[in-house]
């Protein structure tokens, strides 16, 4: 290990215990506090939040007169969590707090009325939190009491059981699953691998059970200096998922890449002709969706577990000031998302269950 990385690594651990401690304090204080119990719908007055203060700057005096963008399809990183360690993972695990009052909080803040059509629920990883039942909760209420039309999770899918399916596999329209290689070594050496268990049999056995329980099936893989060279045309096609999302491994300061980065992730990068060659190798998959950096960095809308709008535009995850706090159409103001770039890159599609024609 180079010297800069054994003199930063001590000290990436000791924030990532401070940042975890402030997780269980700030979720300890919201457990104490009645405000946690009695949220009004957008536009009420100032909620105390257990997220750190958000400074102000000129980039955001500039952004807060600029118009709102529609949060159409948002991303809810709800926790940081997971049980995978992907070298190349640009979310890392450096709180472990969770919002409580899990139903009133997503009843206050999503729905129809702000012009939200999908929530993708992510992570982390989503089913670590109470075995699934906390996401499946979340999947649930989305579904069936705020009638959104699209309800999505992405996962590594190592703790999903068929117990899950036969619960809430009935509110869920997608489910992706992430999936780096068709090469059990090359998930080992990404960080995906499960011990005895093996990624892409267990990716087969997800498959077969969103087919028996009418969920649609996608996955997502992210193209790095590991799996650049693989051919994924044969496996890909036998899955027939209905997206095949392919990123290009994108460096976040502060993430996976920096003194303040739980991740080294240097060794995982491809230029962009190793990314267009990859997607030239499998231009014959009907449902690949590519998605560069340049693409990728500022078409998502992300919450973070603190319900703050995370802005990519500078090479870093940059917050906004919380929902809890300011209310959505104050917040997102400086979310940094390109709605333009959200539209050219797809990110509108038929993504409701009830509108897609699958043979399930």
């Amino acid at each position: 290990m180079p010297l800069g990385a054994l003199v930063r690594l001590p000290l990436a651990l000791a924030r990532a215990a401070l940042e975890a401690l402030r997780g269980r304090l700030g979720a300890l204080c919201w457990s104490l506090s009645p405000l946690s119990l009695s949220l009004s719908l957008p536009g009420w007055k100032r909620v105390s939040a257990p997220s750190p203060a958000a400074p102000e700057s000129p980039r955001q005096e500039r952004e807060w007169d600029e118009p709102s963008p529609t949060p159409t399809s948002v991303n809810y990183h709800f926790t940081r969590q997971c049980n995978y360690k992907c070298g190349f993972c640009f979310h890392t695990a450096k709180t472990s707090f969770v919002l409580p009052s899990r139903r009133r909080l997503t009843a206050s803040f999503f729905g129809p009325s702000l012009g939200m059509e999908k929530i993708n629920f992510s992570g982390g990883e989503p089913f670590l939190q109470d075995r699934g039942e906390f996401v499946g909760q979340l999947v649930q209420f989305c579904k069936q009491d705020l009638k959104l039309p699209s309800v999505s999770i992405v996962s590594n899918g190592s703790l999903i059981r068929e117990r899950w399916f036969k619960k809430y596999g009935e509110y869920l329209d997608i489910l992706a699953i992430s999936c780096d290689s068709f090469d059990e070594n090359v998930n080992v050496l990404i960080g995906r691998g499960q011990g005895k268990k093996n990624h892409v049999e267990n990716l087969h056995k997800l498959r077969q059970w969103c087919r028996e329980y009418a969920v649609a099936f996608k996955i997502n893989s992210v193209i790095n200096r590991f799996n650049v060279e693989e051919d994924m045309n044969e496996q890909i096609k036998a899955l027939n998922p209905v997206r095949w999302k392919v990123f290009q491994c994108l460096l976040i300061e502060g993430e996976n890449t920096g003194e303040e980065a739980l991740r080294e992730a240097e060794k995982f990068v491809i230029s962009d002709e190793d990314f267009e060659q990859f997607l030239d190798r499998h231009k014959d998959v009907s449902c690949l969706v590519p998605e560069s950096n340049q693409k990728m960095r500022d078409s998502y809308l992300i919450l973070d577990e603190y319900m703050r709008f995370l802005n990519c535009r500078n090479g870093r995850k940059e917050p906004s000031k919380s929902i809890l706090d300011v209310g959505i159409e104050a917040a997102i103001k400086f979310s940094g998302f390109d709605e333009s770039m959200f539209l050219k890159r797809g990110g509108k599609y038929v993504w409701s269950k009830a509108d897609m024609k699958l043979d399930w």
